[in-house]
């Protein structure tokens, strides 16, 4: 029995296509085809059926998947506790994550860990979009706010603050806030806004205030959000760890702060972990607390007050 054909079968059915099967392994769908029907062949039993739209597995595919992804599950922990016997894990992780959180937050972290690491290779597909880890074969994702997908399991990141931010070109033209009511007058630039106008609610200490904004500008997007705010269009929301890189920008009412979402890192529940991606899952939990406990720090950005 050619183990290579069970684990496309098991890759073919994990994530329900022989197209999304084929991108998941980097292989020709044709070669994906053909593996599955040599292992029906060598098994004398039909295991999917095909249609122009889906694949869906018979009754005998099914007990044949059960316990043949157990069987496979079991191998890869072995490969595992051989690499750990060596001493360093070794293989490659692929990991997702938001454009913005991947440049600013998550690159020193996987750059660190591969120092770390040297015979781990992780290859970062950074998108806005909601990827399917199973589908994509990407082992661990970086995401914000509610998870949709109950079937993943999820490690809670800490939470992520954001702060106001200006240029100072435009703070010169046109003052600094001294208090939040004076946002009022301001041009902002605001996210995830298609009427104009926008409610800041900001954090200062035990107390709160909310603002009601606006602003020619609006995206749903924070590269375009900060890039919009350095030339001046006026003061925006960013994430502490997006607009305290930026040595060109000016923390406005530095005192208060947005109360961000929280992440996650998760992953496939269904999947054996392998001990690399377990310790990468750990090292972003770890590096990410890290530097929300620094952003949190005064002295680390210009201030007007």
């Amino acid at each position: 029995m050619d183990l290579n054909r069970v684990a496309v079968f098991a890759r073919v059915v994990e994530t329900q296509g022989f197209t999304a099967a084929a991108r998941a392994l980097r292989l020709p769908k044709s070669s994906v085809s053909r593996s599955v029907k040599q292992l029906e062949d060598d098994l004398g039993v039909r295991l999917l059926q095909r249609t122009t739209r889906q694949v869906r597995l018979t009754d005998a595919g099914r007990a044949y998947y059960e316990q043949a992804s157990r069987a496979l599950a079991s191998l890869d922990e072995a490969r595992d506790a051989v690499s750990d016997a060596e001493g360093a894990p070794r293989g490659a992780i692929k990991l997702t994550a938001p454009v913005d959180m991947g440049v600013f937050l998550l690159a020193p972290i996987l750059t660190e860990f591969v120092r770390r690491f040297p015979q781990v290779r992780v290859e970062a597909m950074l998108t806005n979009r909601v990827v399917d880890l199973v589908q994509e074969g990407v082992d661990l994702g970086v995401r914000m706010g509610r998870l949709a997908d109950s079937s993943l399991v999820a490690r809670p990141l800490a939470p992520l603050e954001a702060g106001l931010f200006a240029s100072g070109d435009y703070l010169d033209a046109r003052s600094t806030p001294k208090r939040p009511t004076d946002l009022e007058s301001h041009d902002c630039v605001l996210f995830k806004s298609s009427t104009g106008r926008s409610r800041w609610s900001l954090q200062s200490g035990t107390s709160s205030a909310t603002v009601e904004v606006r602003g020619a500008l609006a995206a749903d997007d924070f590269f375009f959000v900060h890039e919009a705010i350095r030339s001046g269009a006026g003061i925006g929301i960013l994430p502490l760890y997006l607009g305290l890189a930026d040595s060109r920008l000016v923390r406005v009412l530095p005192e208060h702060s947005i109360r961000g979402g929280r992440g996650h890192v998760v992953y496939p529940s269904a999947r054996h972990v392998p001990r690399r991606v377990v310790l990468l899952r750990d090292a972003i939990v770890e590096g990410v607390t890290h530097r929300c406990e620094r952003s949190g720090h005064p002295g680390q950005c210009p201030t007007r007050r």
